[in-house]
């Protein structure tokens, strides 16, 4: 049974502007109607001064005066409206920026759309979120706090706060002022005693974390501050390490072992990792992220480095019942590219045998991979592609998600609009999902 509208829903706020638009009109067709009625009984009764048949242009026709102070009305209301819109919203308008091109980017934006999660870290997890924003406002985004390199790291020994720069990341990417915030947040110190290499928006949320006293009011904080759209959440408030077990090998030839602690290490490790694990081991996760992961109707894993960005969320145990316990739909976005000292020579299928030996079958119902393969890609690195036997043993829906400047990563609004594809009925009935049709199978992840 359809939900019936209120009474008066047209005069809810925030529907439309076009609404207001013609409640104004009739206000002062209304009100003029009124002057006109007036003046008319005024002028009937002769009590004009002789000099007011020149105000009222009184000389010319009737219909020549009504087109007349038409006119003049329509262009003065104009020019007043204008100028008050310019001086009310002049605080909130960027410089260089036009008023209407503001009006129009806030307006545009959705204000309802699915409740979507996306769970990772590094530049993958900032793609997408960039990409996911043109299709709902319900995002939110659940951010590994295993980073130890660079000015994160540095942050996180100096001041015991958890490291800030994937969350920087996210918020510059869902920033309704994205442009000018991303060149802000990202602003990286070149010199400077004690400056040098840390940026801008690591020191911000810092700060912010000092002003509140806790890492997770000082994001929302700081989120409200930067007009975030969606949500920017850690996996767990606890000060976790991520370690790797790496194998080590010597003409093809298995010759040990090697144990690395560190986010920051294990690429350089110069082995193959076979499994990262926290430390400690048992860890409890952010009860919003818990709650946001129940609450979804899509939940997305990656892309982004799979051992250092993907894994370290998924190996608290709390996240992973969560992903059992949802009905939304699970999605794992495989990289577009092999990541050196990470996922040297994998396939589709070795990302998903890795998620599969850290938290177990049946979590995601598809994996997105890309298929287009004709940019060049940099010395080192090739294009990751289904395996032989991929196909028939996992359920992967393919695509052309590829930046075409920046070949090794995904591009935000192909990714994005694949992704929100799957929450249609049939995965195959999206445009750029038919071209790929044979690669989707019915076996679950």
């Amino acid at each position: 049974m359809a939900r019936q509208r209120p009474r008066w829903w047209w005069l809810a706020p925030g529907l439309h502007l076009k609404r207001w638009v013609v409640v104004i009109s009739l206000s002062v067709a209304l009100l003029a109607l009124g002057l006109t009625y007036a003046l008319r009984h005024v002028y009937a009764m002769d009590a004009l001064p002789a000099w007011s048949r020149y105000v009222f242009l009184v000389f010319l026709p009737r219909p020549w005066r009504a087109v007349l102070f038409t006119l003049l009305g329509l262009g003065g209301l104009m020019v007043g409206i204008t100028q008050l819109n310019r001086t009310l919203l002049r605080p909130f308008v960027p410089p260089g920026e036009r008023v209407i091109d503001v009006l129009y980017r806030y307006h545009r934006q959705p204000d309802e759309g699915p409740r979507v999660v996306v769970i990772g870290g590094g530049h993958g997890l900032s793609t997408l979120l960039r990409g996911l924003k043109a299709y709902t406002s319900h995002i939110t985004a659940i951010v590994t706090v295993a980073d130890d390199g660079g000015s994160s790291g540095r942050l996180r020994r100096e001041l015991g706060i958890l490291p800030p720069g994937d969350f920087r990341n996210c918020m510059a990417a869902l920033s309704e002022a994205e442009d000018l915030m991303l060149r802000l947040l990202q602003y990286r110190f070149s010199g400077g005693e004690g400056l040098q290499g840390h940026s801008f928006g690591n020191l911000f949320i810092a700060a912010m974390v000092g002003v509140t006293g806790s890492f997770d009011q000082g994001l929302a904080q700081s989120s409200r501050v930067l007009a975030v759209q969606g949500r920017v959440l850690p996996a767990t408030l606890e000060a976790v390490t991520l370690c790797a077990e790496v194998a080590l090998f010597q003409d093809g030839e298995l010759v040990g072992w090697k144990r690395v602690v560190g986010e920051s290490q294990i690429p350089k490790s110069g082995g193959r990792i076979m499994r990262v694990f926290l430390e400690p081991e048992v860890t409890r996760a952010y009860p919003e992220a818990v709650r946001a992961i129940l609450h979804a109707d899509l939940v997305i894993a990656g892309p982004g480095s799979l051992y250092t960005s993907v894994l370290p969320n998924l190996l608290v145990r709390e996240i992973v019942d969560a992903l059992r316990a949802t009905s939304a739909r699970k999605v794992y976005i495989a990289n577009v590219a092999t990541q050196k000292g990470e996922t040297d020579g994998y396939t589709v299928g070795d990302h998903v045998r890795a998620l599969h030996e850290h938290m177990g079958v049946d979590v995601f119902q598809w994996v997105i991979y890309n298929t287009n393969y004709r940019p060049a890609l940099p010395p080192g690195i090739a294009w990751v592609k289904p395996g032989p036997n991929d196909r028939d043993t996992f359920s992967l829906v393919g695509g052309d998600v590829v930046d075409e400047h920046k070949p090794w990563r995904h591009d935000p609004g192909k990714l994005a609009a694949l992704v929100m594809s799957l929450l249609s009925h049939s995965a195959v009935a999206h445009p750029l999902l038919a071209r790929e049709e044979e690669a989707v199978r019915s076996t679950s992840l």
